[in-house]
């Protein structure tokens, strides 16, 4: 096991999850956050940028799980969204880097995106073997991050571990996710109830519990593993698993061709969001439970279960 480890990102909504997972489970850690937390076991190191000091968040540790990144945003409105994204994903992750290897840390655990493999499958899932073909900024960024992170583990010898999520839902998930169960919550009829498609995603505790796999295992180092609640999904079906979640027998849905939802997202301009809605984007993880003999141990029912009944207790409150 790890002696310390340091968890970038710490307030945020997977870097959150884990550390309370650490605390569950002893293990020593110190997270790092942007400005002032109430987290226990926190260290302020503000803006994450390529001039980032990080010797007093490193000291003592032997393991880094770097979850802090520029994330991939909506209508992003910078003026060169890639030079945006490299320097926090690309620059500042390899100054972090460095700075680990010159105060010895063993194992740097990078979560990067499922986007470096692509935006959609047709038939055949992503694995961890297939050539990157990122096609937005974002996940060019996290390619280059991974690469250049690779050249600097074979130069020095820092045990490298590479996880791509697809996407991930838990407790307080938000955008997409949390916009589907508002629209459900309100009874709003959607017109999903014939979509066929297959979207692999990631419950939180199991991708929590993944990355503190990858903390102490000896055939972690070198790999690129994918990640998945091995349980994939259709939207539709993934609108009335929420829908049962809520108490609700079944969902307000009615059924349109996919290729009008399509053509009609296309004149309103939302492809994109109707390309996650309508499209197939499954992952293959079939080499992180055989290199790690790891299950996930979360069902996708389970999961579901807690997000919402996460969701419906702040929606009590408001």
């Amino acid at each position: 096991m790890p002696d310390k480890i340091l968890v970038t990102g710490a307030t945020g909504f997977v870097g959150a999850a884990l550390c309370a997972h650490l605390d569950a489970q002893d293990m020593s850690y110190v997270g790092t956050v942007r400005q002032a937390s109430t987290l226990p076991s926190r260290l302020e190191v503000g803006e994450l940028t390529a001039q980032t000091d990080w010797s007093a968040a490193l000291t003592g540790c032997d393991v880094v799980v770097h979850l802090a990144a520029r994330v991939h945003v909506m209508d992003d409105q910078s003026s060169d969204p890639l030079a945006a994204f490299r320097s926090v994903n690309v620059d500042a992750t390899l100054n972090l880097a460095r700075q680990a290897v010159q105060s010895e840390v063993r194992r740097f655990i990078y979560v990067s995106s499922i986007k470096v493999n692509g935006e959609a499958t047709h038939g055949t899932p992503f694995t961890s073997k297939d050539q990157p073909a990122p096609l937005d900024p974002y996940g060019v960024s996290k390619m280059e991050a991974e690469r250049d992170l690779q050249a600097l583990a074979q130069e020095t010898g820092l045990e490298l571990v590479i996880v791509r999520p697809p996407l991930v839902y838990g407790p307080g998930v938000r955008a997409n996710f949390q916009h589907l169960m508002k629209l459900l919550k309100r009874g709003i009829p959607l017109p999903l109830g014939a979509v066929h498609n297959r979207r692999s995603m990631v419950g939180l505790d199991n991708l929590v519990d993944l990355l503190t796999v990858c903390c102490w295992h000896p055939r972690a180092p070198g790999e690129v593993f994918l990640v998945s609640d091995d349980h994939d999904l259709s939207i539709t079906e993934l609108l009335r698993s929420l829908s049962f979640a809520m108490g609700k027998m079944r969902p307000s849905l009615f059924s349109m061709p996919v290729g009008l939802l399509a053509g009609a997202a296309g004149l309103l301009g939302k492809s994109a969001a109707a390309s996650r809605l309508l499209g197939s984007l499954q992952v293959d993880i079939a080499h992180t439970r055989a290199t790690l003999d790891w299950v996930p141990p979360a069902s996708v029912e389970d999961g579901i279960r807690k997000t919402v009944a996460h969701f419906l207790s702040l929606a009590d409150r408001s």
